[in-house]
């Protein structure tokens, strides 16, 4: 995959997910919004129904005191006003006739005592009505309607006119309501009651408080934690005048009215949330894995360059040595043929060791390959590792020191592997030092671990390097791949030996001024 288009998939990939996320932002703010909506519907509709309530009670309690004074003593009938209207309807084919008539009668009563004894007495009508339908088969004229003949069907029917009684009694409830405070028209608990009954048939199950102002100021009326919040406040006009006017809000306000629409949102939010949060992983795990892929892919790529570079240049010298030998000048030289010869075995050997050293990490991480540990001296093994580098240190004109201070050096290792350890860690501190190659190692004990430490005066590594240099293949980059031979095995294999070992190690290191590799195994006693 070319470098264009891992750019395009991953700004694709991530437009795509924040577009999800934002979806998933407008989602819940609208579906919040609608929820306030229908919350202000709700209790304006609860607060309109209480305000009708309150109005409709104030008048059937001031309806039910009305009936009881005028069955007792507390009323005076003063005068009975008669009003008659009735219609005559004769069908000239049948010669059937249908007298119908309404009497309405208004009865005067005086209450001197309904509310207090400092107020005027009321006066009210009582209103009834008595209605007669009469119908005569045969017929009948006015001579007859002056003997009064017996109808052939009758009709009666009375009882009170109770839409104007009602309209009467609302404007007098009105006018005389008007003179009292409004404490003693409703009391805290009826409004609670009510307010709590009909808030829960909408479904609005959420503390609330309540208050009824008066020309903007509070009245008794209200709940002991009532305090006015404009956002979280809602009002209606109550106990309105005959003129439709009213000095009177009240007011209901919800303390937790955001906690209320966020819980109806909550579980599909949380489920929302989780769904994100899962493509969330899923993104940033797939581009972590294309990221991953495409490192191992340009590690695999230098590993690849650097190898057959290893493996030219003794090909080509086998090649020069086979050609040399078939010259007749050095075939008849058997101390010339006995040195290319030699330079043959060499190259191979070479060749065979890069081999050896792929297969190797590649049985370790099988776990095929059998590491037998036997007790050996540390400092011995150091002293074999270096004599392995011996030459290389002396054609570069470097040295090695030694710096032994550790008193207990025996440890459970096996010789081979350990001391390839070594000879890698020196190996690369020759490799990577651009002048004569200085090298220090030193042994410590710490508790029950034995510390090696090989200190180099090299070129030292990046912050980014020093996390990844023990990964295989990996190399840092310098500008030239092939500036330093190798393929990035050597300290892969040296961590996984050495925790082969139960031990650890680690590097610390500073951009040009060299590497300090660190090695700890438990020692045995």
């Amino acid at each position: 995959m070319n470098k264009l288009l891992f750019r395009l998939l991953v700004v694709l990939m991530s437009i795509s997910l924040i577009g999800i996320i934002l979806v998933q932002v407008y989602w819940f703010n609208t579906s919040f919004q609608n929820n306030q909506e229908q919350f202000k519907f709700h209790v304006k509709q609860v607060i309109g129904n209480v305000a009708d309530k309150l109005k409709q009670q104030e008048i059937m309690t001031f309806v039910d005191r009305i009936n009881q004074y005028k069955d007792s003593t507390g009323s005076d009938k003063l005068d009975t006003d008669f009003l008659e209207f009735g219609y005559i309807q004769r069908n000239s084919q049948t010669n059937e006739t249908i007298i119908y008539s309404n009497n309405i009668i208004f009865d005067d009563f005086n209450f001197s005592t309904f509310f207090d004894r400092n107020t005027d007495s009321l006066k009210l009508k009582g209103i009834t009505s008595k209605r007669k339908t009469e119908v005569y088969n045969n017929g009948i004229d006015n001579a007859s309607l002056q003997r009064k003949p017996v109808p052939d069907i009758k009709i009666e029917n009375s009882g009170r006119m109770e839409i104007l009684n009602k309209m009467q009694y609302e404007i007098s409830v009105n006018d005389i309501a008007q003179r009292y405070p409004i404490e003693h028209r409703i009391s805290n608990a009826k409004l609670n009651e009510l307010l709590k009954r009909e808030l829960t048939e909408y479904g609005v199950n959420t503390p609330f408080e309540f208050g009824i102002y008066s020309n903007g100021l509070a009245t008794k009326v209200k709940s002991e934690h009532f305090k006015f919040d404009k956002e979280n406040t809602y009002s209606i006009p109550v106990f309105a005048d005959n003129e439709g006017t009213s000095k009177f809000q009240l007011m209901l306000s919800f303390p937790e009215k955001k906690k209320f629409l966020f819980s109806n949102l909550i579980g599909i939010t949380l489920l929302s949330l989780v769904f994100t949060l899962i493509i969330i992983i899923a993104y940033t795990s797939a581009l972590g894995q294309l990221i991953r892929q495409r490192q191992i892919s340009e590690i695999k790529t230098d590993f690849i360059n650097n190898m057959t570079h290893e493996f030219k240049t003794p090909i080509a010298t086998i090649n020069l040595a086979l050609d040399a030998i078939k010259n007749p000048k050095v075939i008849d030289d058997p101390e010339k043929v006995k040195r290319y010869l030699q330079m043959i075995r060499d190259e191979n050997k070479r060749m065979h060791a890069q081999v050896e050293n792929v297969l190797r990490i590649s049985k370790l991480e099988k776990k095929e390959l059998e590491i037998n540990k036997e007790p050996a001296d540390i400092n011995e093994i150091i002293g074999d590792a270096i004599e392995h580098v011996s030459l290389i240190i002396e054609s570069r004109e470097g040295e090695i020191n030694t710096h032994f201070n550790a008193a207990r050096t025996t440890a459970l290792v096996n010789d081979v592997h350990f001391i390839n350890v070594l000879v890698n860690i020196l190996d690369n501190a020759i490799k990577y030092s651009p002048n004569k190659p200085i090298i220090d190692v030193y042994t410590e004990n710490v508790k029950d671990l034995l510390i090696i430490k090989i200190k180099d005066q090299g070129a030292g590594m990046s912050k980014v390097a020093q996390k990844r240099i023990f990964e295989k293949f990996y190399r840092e980059h310098t500008g030239d791949i092939h500036n330093v031979k190798g393929h990035g095995l050597g300290l892969a294999y040296v961590k996984r030996i050495v925790e082969e070992h139960n031990g650890q190690v680690f590097v610390e290191s500073e951009k040009g001024k060299g590497s300090t590799f660190i090695i700890k195994i438990p020692v045995i006693n």
